[in-house]
């Protein structure tokens, strides 16, 4: 199997490495581009960013969960590819220099991918493109400042050479790389066993911390058929293999709390590689797009060899580990239900950006006049499955929209979920959060300020 790939504008074929080499690892073993660094080792940190430029335009990624094959026919820059080729500075790095935005240097590099990404993007929002960017010495004052002052410079012409180029399915007896769900179903079907990656954002960490064997592996983020996105009067219907960073996009117009849901997924680089098919398929009971999607009434489509069926989203999660999902069987889609937008998601962790939820609710609430007509409301954090509240959704369901109701309706959470102490959280937390959710649900509904970020005089 023969991977080729651009690298800092050349040409290269990888040949003979296993499937699970890190990208990180073959620029600083094999090529000797050490600029890209090794920090967390487990896509949290940014270190490690490059930028990769595929169909969808460039993009930075962190290179220590992407696996080789992943970046078939794909451009890779690293910092020392950056500049022209004159010597010429890209703007971010001369104003990094200008700006006094390196100390240590060891994040450098990595901040400077971002920023190029971005650059090249006309993106910025330069707090959300580098929350992904650990530095404990500088600070991000100076950074943010080159990153602004870079914004006005034009893009690098030397950089519109990076692009993606047609390729064909990759196929070994331990590795595919699909480019349809069609060649996908077959080889399933002959390989049950196999492990599926999207993103690698999950799968990444089984093999860089736990030293797990994956192979069988098929990588199936090249499959055109499960990146597409449609809108219509019927809803949205969403292919597996679309990125946290395109849904996000897709759906901020129609549901902008989920959009801001997934903007605290992750940082930048993981929404940039991390798959809605994978963030369910994994069947975590902390993941945050299962309980908006369960709140919205979602369809998830799945496949085995030619058998294609669907069932409500919130059916597919049966216990801890366990999903209704028979051998060979693979997700391929999901479909939100066109219906006015009474979404609202509250994503509660320690930290803003880049943290795991202590739990996730999703409340979607219909109404009549001041009648409550329909309700679906979901939570991840709160028991071993993403799973709704449906004991709080029939004390609501016919009653009318008071606090007297939403008072009533709060001590019905104890029969949806009985929730664990963790190191995140613990159970009176959860249990207690859940309530307060709800009544800042109502809340929003009569103009109460309820947001903890906003600041007020």
């Amino acid at each position: 199997m023969k991977i080729e790939f651009l690298l800092n504008g050349e040409t290269v074929h990888v040949e003979g490495e296993s499937p699970t080499r890190t990208l990180l690892d073959y620029l600083r073993e094999t090529r000797g581009l050490t600029g890209t660094k090794e920090g967390c080792n487990e896509g949290d940190c940014g270190a490690c960013s490059v930028m990769i430029t595929d169909s969808d335009g460039a993009k930075a990624l962190n290179a220590c969960i992407l696996f080789l094959p992943q970046l078939h026919g794909k451009s890779i820059r690293t910092v020392e590819g950056l500049a022209a080729p004159d010597g010429t500075l890209h703007p971010v790095q001369s104003q990094m220099v200008d700006h006094h935005g390196s100390q240590c240097g060891f994040c450098t590099p990595g901040f400077i991918m971002s920023m190029a990404a971005a650059h090249q993007n006309g993106d910025t929002n330069h707090d959300d493109v580098l929350a992904g960017n650990l530095c404990r010495c500088t600070g991000y004052a100076p950074i943010i400042r080159a990153a602004e002052a870079a914004a006005t410079n034009p893009k690098p012409k030397h950089l519109k050479s990076d692009k993606a180029s047609k390729t064909k399915t990759l196929k070994s007896d331990r590795t595919f790389v699909p480019k349809t769900s069609d060649e996908l179903a077959d080889w399933y079907v002959e390989n049950p066993d196999a492990t599926l990656v999207g993103g690698a954002t999950d799968v990444g960490l089984w093999v860089n911390k736990q030293l797990r064997d994956l192979s069988p592996i098929a990588f199936v983020g090249q499959i055109e058929d499960l990146r597409g996105i449609e809108s219509g009067d019927g809803g949205i219907a969403i292919g597996a293999s679309v990125t946290l960073s395109q849904l996000q996009k897709a759906v901020a117009k129609k549901y902008p709390s989920l959009a801001e849901l997934i903007r605290r997924y992750g940082s930048t680089q993981v929404r940039n590689a991390a798959t809605i098919g994978g963030n369910i398929a994994n069947g975590s009971p902390i993941g945050d797009g299962p309980p908006a999607l369960i709140a919205l009434g979602a369809q998830l489509y799945l496949r085995r060899g030619d058998d294609i069926r669907n069932i409500p989203i919130e059916d597919f999660f049966i216990a801890y580990g366990k999903q209704d999902r028979s051998p060979s069987e693979f997700v391929i889609g999901i479909a939100i239900p066109d219906q006015a937008d009474n979404l609202k998601c509250y994503k509660i962790s320690k930290r803003f950006d880049q943290d795991i939820s202590a739990l996730c609710g999703c409340f979607n609430i219909t109404r009549s006049g001041d009648k409550i007509t329909a309700a679906r409301i979901a939570f991840g954090g709160m028991a071993a499955t993403p799973k709704r509240a449906t004991a709080v959704e029939t004390a609501l369901i016919g009653q009318q929209w008071t606090q007297e109701t939403i008072t009533a309706a709060m001590t019905k959470f104890s029969n949806d979920y009985q929730p664990i102490t963790d190191v995140r959280a613990s159970a009176a937390y959860r249990a207690q959060t859940a309530q307060n959710l709800l009544q800042r649900y109502f809340d929003e509904t009569q103009g109460h300020a309820t947001n903890v970020l906003a600041v007020t005089p």
